[in-house]
């Protein structure tokens, strides 16, 4: 590999649904398969630990006050991430034993929100397994307002990696122009999109977002067959009657396009597995020759983005003593 040369894998892989450890483990048994396939960021589906909360639009989610969403709810939590108190350390401790940064998609279960209130959250952990960033999804989609809570600005940051300029957003956050035009002005040449997995969302939009950013542009989607419902699931019946004939509830689509748009690993359908290829940055610097987002083509004097990073909390607590 050149200098200005780096390797991405998309993992494209199913969650041992609702179950965090045990996808957790599978997590780290792909980063280490990343590793050993030399890759230097590896990244994961949406939600994709524990899994995406599927059962909401399938078996009546809004009605409210009803104790089968209840106990749902109740179930999702208990699996839930919390990130400060070392839930992801396995992942971490595979992304330093084989130098390889980690996107992760993860339902977070913050201390700093009461430890109750769950959170779509994005996690970047850097080649030495350190967190570095924890972006909260700012608006949940429709039916995920249910079960997931409003996010904030804190994770809106880039990180370096090995002279690339690496920022994510998770799921429909990529169709925000603001959420894209943050990450922009922070010199952003690497867009990673992670989804709970469909390629009518990804198909269309990963080259949108490689051409708008003149940037590579990753979209990484998690899998979920109906098969992989697990039986002992509480509200089975309920969901495997409004589901059909259908096989799939995510059928992935991940993919990967250059920074002029044309497609360099081409939408994985209805398989698990692995998908890498090396990006070179003077692709990037190509294709900025004639628009650059943030740099020759903007106009900071007439629009100017402000963004607050500032982690919200419902206190802010003044020591006296």
């Amino acid at each position: 590999m050149t200098s200005s040369t780096i390797k991405v894998g998309l993992a494209q892989i199913s969650p041992v649904w609702l179950n965090k450890e045990a996808t957790l483990d599978k997590v780290a048994q792909y980063v280490s398969e990343a590793g050993e396939q030399a890759c230097d960021l590896v990244a994961f589906g949406e939600a994709l630990t524990p899994g995406y909360p599927f059962w909401v639009e399938l078996t009546g989610g809004a009605q409210f006050n009803n104790d089968d969403q209840k106990r749902m709810f109740a179930h999702y939590a208990r699996q839930a991430v919390d990130v400060d108190a070392g839930d992801l350390k396995i992942v971490c401790q595979q992304a330093k034993a084989h130098s390889v940064a980690v996107y992760l998609g993860t339902i977070e279960r913050p201390q700093d929100r009461s430890g109750m209130s769950l959170y779509c959250s994005m996690v970047y952990i850097d080649k030495k397994g350190v967190i570095q960033s924890v972006h909260r999804k700012l608006m949940p989609t429709f039916e995920e307002r249910l079960v997931w809570s409003a996010g904030d600005g804190h994770g809106l940051t880039t990180h370096s990696l090995d002279g690339f300029t690496v920022g994510g957003l998770n799921c429909w956050e990529n169709w925000m122009p603001l959420a894209r035009a943050s990450l922009y002005g922070q010199g952003e040449n690497l867009h990673v999109a992670i989804w709970p997995g469909s390629v009518r969302n990804t198909q269309d939009i990963t080259p949108f977002l490689a051409k708008e950013g003149r940037s590579y542009s990753m979209a990484v989607s998690g899998l979920m067959a109906v098969a992989d419902i697990p039986r002992e699931f509480p509200l089975y019946d309920e969901i495997m009657q409004s589901l059909g004939d259908r096989e799939f509830l995510a059928n992935g689509g991940s993919c990967l396009c250059g920074p002029n748009g044309d497609f360099i690993i081409e939408p994985q359908l209805e398989n698990e597995g692995l998908f890498s290829a090396e990006i070179d940055l003077d692709r990037v610097r190509e294709e900025r020759q004639n628009f650059d987002p943030a740099g020759h083509y903007s106009r900071p004097d007439v629009t100017c983005l402000q963004v607050n990073r500032e982690r919200q909390s419902t206190i802010k607590l003044i020591n006296t003593v």
